[in-house]
């Protein structure tokens, strides 16, 4: 099932271009999160029930109401960091991640505002995003799958300067939606393909199956470090061989497979701009680097031989 917050943060499934308002049928929280974070919680129970009743019902056309990211308020975002193969036969770079505020949340339809610090340049990055359903510490790989309660999709803006990691982290700076995909709706996220375009012009167009790092890896790797909750986020993290600017007055739409589609806008109040096109910089920086570590590690294989 896809399910998604709209207009006042009612809860809702998808049925074709509909929507059907599950306010009845739920335990509606005080905020969209604490809804979602219900419905995440009694899913077992909740599903047939909610089967039964999208079957009776017609819903509303989606064009007539206002969806809010399906996750509005997650209690950590948890993001991979370089966790694709660039389309290399490499294995990747070492597992590594970051943390941004839940702040950075963005609903479809909204507008990320860049900052005013200077930065080289604004990147576009979409990804595939986990939605964790149980709690868990030190998630064995095995058993990491059973932890996914569904998956989003998402965009990692990035503003490339100085702050490192904090300049993926802004208000507004992790655009989400349309809706949550429950799990057994996707039963490979490995294989997914993920597009994104600005004002029209094509951008990023890879599969998941470039990830470098799988999802049982990347929820053992940050598990071992905090708990997962409920409602958190997992940002698998991207492909970087398709990344172009983000500026003022842009209009950006990505879409997963099975997931579906959501665009958001650009604001820049300082007015800065780069050529309209994929800026293959950041790209080749990351496939340079997987290509050096995979000849040191070679090297160093072959010195082991020795």
């Amino acid at each position: 099932m896809k399910i998604v917050l709209f207009n006042d943060y009612k809860p809702g499934l998808l049925k074709g271009e509909n929507v059907v308002d599950i306010s009845s049928q739920v335990e509606v929280g005080r905020t969209g999160q604490e809804t979602i974070v219900n419905i995440i919680n009694d899913w077992d129970a909740l599903k047939p029930k909610l089967e039964t009743y999208l079957a009776s019902q017609a819903g509303v056309p989606l064009s007539t109401v206002q969806l809010h990211a399906p996750v509005p308020k997650p209690g950590k975002i948890m993001c991979m960091a370089a966790n694709y193969k660039e389309n290399t036969d490499k294995p990747g770079l070492p597992i590594s991640g970051f943390l941004v505020s839940p702040d950075a949340i963005l609903d479809p339809g909204g507008t990320t505002v860049l900052p005013e610090y200077e930065f080289t340049i604004c990147h576009h990055e979409a990804e595939l995003v986990c939605v964790i359903g149980k709690k868990g510490h030190d998630i064995a790989q095995g058993d990491a799958m059973d932890h996914i309660f569904g998956y989003t999709a998402g965009v990692d803006v990035s503003a490339r300067g100085a702050w490192g990691y904090l300049s993926k982290a802004y208000d507004g700076f992790k655009p989400l939606g349309p809706c949550i995909v429950t799990k057994d709706e996707i039963p490979n996220p490995h294989n997914l393909n993920v597009r994104l375009q600005v004002d029209g012009q094509p951008r990023q167009d890879y599969n998941t199956s470039d990830m470098a790092h799988h999802i049982p890896e990347c929820f053992e790797y940050f598990s071992k470090i905090m708990t997962f909750l409920p409602g958190d986020l997992l940002f698998v993290g991207t492909n970087h061989q398709q990344l172009g600017p983000l500026q003022d007055g842009e209009t950006c739409h990505m879409e997963i497979e099975t997931i579906g589609g959501f665009d958001f806008h650009v604001s820049d109040p300082y007015k800065r701009s780069w050529p309209k096109a994929i800026d293959p910089t950041t790209g080749q920086m990351v496939r340079g680097r997987i290509e050096e570590a995979a000849g040191t590690a070679a090297q160093a294989s072959a010195e082991v031989v020795e």
